[in-house]
């Protein structure tokens, strides 16, 4: 089969399924797991936003006007306590309004260890399976990606905000208490938590005590002690046994390769 990649879309149940969005149909992945499975790069990149035809793929498939003017791609997106929508300078004001001035989560999750992390209600639980989490948590909904930012910062300083995808592929991940790190973090939090709420009123901030932790398992038979990265720059053909699916990544008995990195790239997909 062949088409551009896109990431893998996720639906969570008793282990991950996974879907790769190639071609027409697409293709369910965890029939594959077991099996010898090969992606060839055919050299071809299209944007995944304008469709435009690319040497070099920006910020996970974009070409460089449209990584250059997209608001999606700012650096307010991976740092959202950055945001400058109120300085009157947002790329795209509209796209602002849109997609960050709405309610967004704030989650602990575990993945090579416990982190704060941020998503709109939407990425719930796609989010933290893309992040590789055998655990996750949500501990509030905040009234704007502005103030999920400023949130996650302070929480940060306490807790990772970062994964180690290595260890996360390792598998060397502990199942924690979330709901006992989630108090010890909000008492540690309390005064920078109640001067965002003096700043941005009231109802910036829900808690949400009741909220339970959600466990994830993945479609994987073994994973790697070793981690091996693939890359389509350097290589245009990998592949061997799908051993499972974690995070983002396929996980084979040669090596791993993460399909998100790779959007817009021409794949031809076969299985053995």
């Amino acid at each position: 089969m062949l088409g551009f990649l896109t990431k893998m879309q996720a639906e969570l149940g008793e282990s991950v399924n996974y879907r790769l969005a190639l071609g027409e149909d697409g293709i369910d992945l965890n029939q594959f797991i077991g099996r010898s499975v090969t992606m060839r790069f055919t050299g071809k990149i299209a944007c995944v936003h304008c469709g435009r035809d690319t040497k070099k793929s920006f910020s996970q498939g974009y070409c460089y006007p449209c990584f250059a003017s997209l608001a999606q791609c700012d650096m307010c997106i991976l740092k959202p306590e950055k945001c400058h929508y109120h300085q009157g300078t947002c790329r795209e004001p509209e796209w602002g309004e849109t997609f960050c001035f709405q309610p967004h989560y704030v989650y602990l999750a575990n993945a090579s260890g416990i982190k704060v992390g941020i998503t709109r209600q939407t990425q719930i639980p796609t989010r933290w399976i893309d992040q590789g989490a055998i655990q996750a948590l949500p501990i509030m909904k905040v009234a704007s990606r502005y103030v999920s930012g400023l949130v996650e910062v302070a929480i940060g300083r306490y807790v990772s905000d970062k994964t180690s995808w290595q260890q996360m592929l390792k598998n060397n991940t502990t199942p924690a208490d979330l709901c006992a790190k989630r108090d010890e973090l909000l008492a540690l939090c309390r005064e920078e938590l109640a001067d965002i709420t003096v700043r941005f009123g009231d109802s910036a901030i829900e808690y949400l005590p009741n909220a339970e932790s959600v466990d994830i398992v993945y479609p994987v038979q073994r994973y790697p002690a070793k981690v091996k990265s693939f890359n389509f720059d350097k290589q245009a053909e990998v592949g061997g046994v799908l051993e499972g699916i974690k995070g983002q990544y396929l996980l084979f008995d040669t090596g791993v390769i993460n399909v998100r990195k790779f959007s817009g790239y021409q794949i031809e997909f076969q299985a053995g």
